[in-house]
């Protein structure tokens, strides 16, 4: 069984006898700050390379891929997170000699294990729908010009349509990287001490309820426009020709005016 020692779980004897934004409580507000984003992205990072194959299950004509597909959707993106979060994590306790039978105990009982399971499961459920609806979208035009030129179904994804469905959903999926990060804070409600779960502990050895919330409120705003900041810039790098070619396009019209004007 692997050694996770090293993670931030409940020690309530860490936290008597400080108030909520002592120099001491900074540091665990940076500590639980820290499993926060590495929950956020490291779950983000994985599913979004898992959603690109099961998006195009998705839209495979086959029934045998394309209904477990939807119906894994379906579930993950129809009901709330805490409840996924619950089914995985209590839940798997109803089945404890069958998981230790199969040697995956140890993944189950370990709160932040099923955290990142569920929450990777989460997001690959919203990323893959997004994704299909970008496929979807792209111009019918653009994908039979690649078939003239007789270019392979892998290769019209791989050149065609999969550059342009990250773009046209890439304003959606920033909406998703915002959401999957604040949630995070519902696992504390499972024991990971994230940056809400040091609230919480703080909250319930100092008395002051204010205080820890509104820290962290001001940490989520921050971080989540932070992202948002980010994200823009992406965007705007991966629209830099649309946006190129629009000024080329408005300079020669405005030159086209000039001219007529002098005639």
């Amino acid at each position: 069984m692997p050694d996770i020692s090293w993670l931030p779980m409940i020690d309530w004897g860490d936290y008597s006898g400080w108030g909520p934004l002592t120099y001491e409580y900074l540091g665990r507000y940076s500590r639980g700050f820290m499993v926060t984003l590495g929950v956020t992205f490291s779950t983000l990072l994985v599913g979004f390379f898992i959603a690109i194959p099961v998006a195009v299950m998705r839209l495979s004509r086959n029934p045998l891929i394309r209904v477990p597909t939807f119906a894994y959707m379906f579930f993950f993106r129809g009901t709330p997170l805490i409840v996924q979060l619950y089914l995985f994590y209590y839940g798997s306790g109803q089945f404890r000699p069958e998981l230790q039978d199969m040697g995956i105990w140890w993944f189950f009982r370990e709160p932040l294990y099923v955290s990142l399971l569920v929450y990777l499961l989460n997001t690959t459920a919203y990323t893959a729908e997004i994704f299909r609806g970008a496929i979807q979208a792209v111009p019918f035009g653009e994908v039979e010009a690649a078939k003239v030129i007789g270019m392979s179904s892998m290769k019209r994804f791989r050149r065609i349509i999969f550059p342009k469905a990250i773009r046209i959903g890439f304003p959606a999926y920033t909406n998703e990287v915002v959401f999957l990060f604040q949630a995070v804070v519902i696992i504390s409600l499972v024991t990971v001490m994230d940056l809400f779960g040091v609230a919480r502990a703080a909250q319930s050895y100092s008395y002051r309820i204010y205080e820890p919330l509104f820290f962290v409120g001001i940490v989520y705003l921050a971080s989540s426009y932070a992202i948002f900041y980010f994200m823009g810039r992406v965007e705007t790098m991966m629209m830099r020709h649309v946006r190129d070619r629009s000024d080329v396009e408005a300079a020669k019209a405005l030159t086209a005016k000039k001219t007529f004007a002098l005639r």
